[in-house]
């Protein structure tokens, strides 16, 4: 399983989810990035918008 800093294997699992989307979408990094802070909102995936998982999901995207 792919790691983004993510608190649970839930939230591991919708951030993945989020990152599949984005890329066969081939969504920008600022729409991807307004998902991760509504994701954020939920109490169970709060994390989402921490740095570690912004950049965990930009390398995954992106590359390094």
């Amino acid at each position: 399983m792919r790691e983004f800093g993510m608190f649970t294997d839930a939230g591991e699992t919708v951030v993945a989810s989020l990152v599949d989307l984005a890329k066969k979408s081939n969504l920008s990094w600022d729409t991807v990035e307004s998902m991760l802070q509504s994701l954020s909102n939920e109490e169970l995936y709060s994390e989402a918008s921490d740095t570690e998982v912004r950049e965990c999901v930009y390398c995954e995207l992106y590359g390094a």
